[in-house]
């Protein structure tokens, strides 16, 4: 059995094969996108937060952030795990860029007391919604007593959305302004 080659068609803007892929890809995406934002935190992969005691200091908590490379906070539990308050690096900087900051002070000076929250059973869309609106970078996770059992960050959201559509990633050219002509492989 002989099979013809048939010539593709161009596009109006003169790519063939990448326009086709990316109409797929984009129509794909765009039709999962709202299911997968409605999926719950408990979805996500999550690190362990870099936890302290209220009384830490602030060159600790500083410490604390540099030593995990992770993230750019500090959650303050208390002795039952219970979430008192957030540090964020923000928080610091920004008084240091204002004026002198003693870093021997407790971390209650600066934290964040009673910062917003999520249980595992909220979406993806809210946590979304809260860190676009509220530029919180990362929102701790908390059970029905308070105590921190994870937090979610920007980048454990982009990475379960990335991984969500592994065939439309894989297919996109390696640079925006690449097109090709035709399919690659067998």
């Amino acid at each position: 059995m002989t099979r013809e080659a048939t010539s593709p068609q161009p596009s109006p803007a003169g790519s063939v094969y990448t326009s086709s892929v990316t109409d797929l890809t984009e129509g794909a995406v765009a039709r999962r996108v709202p299911s997968l934002t409605d999926e719950r935190l408990r979805v996500l992969s999550r690190r362990q937060p870099v936890t302290v005691a209220p009384g830490t200091s602030l060159a600790e908590c500083l410490r604390a952030i540099q030593r995990t490379g992770t993230g750019d906070s500090v959650f303050v539990c208390d002795a039952t795990g219970r979430l008192v308050g957030v540090l964020t690096e923000r928080d610091i900087f920004a008084r240091i860029v204002g004026g002198k900051i003693d870093l021997t002070q407790p971390v209650e000076s600066l934290m964040t007391s009673e910062p917003r929250t999520f249980d595992l059973d909220q979406t993806i869309r809210d946590a979304i919604d809260l860190m676009q609106t509220g530029r919180h970078r990362n929102v701790p996770v908390v059970d029905d007593d308070g105590r921190l059992v994870g937090v979610v960050r920007q980048a454990d959201i982009i990475k379960y959305l990335a991984e969500s559509f592994p065939e439309e990633l894989l297919n996109l050219p390696p640079r925006t302004n690449q097109r090709m002509k035709e399919p690659e492989g067998a």
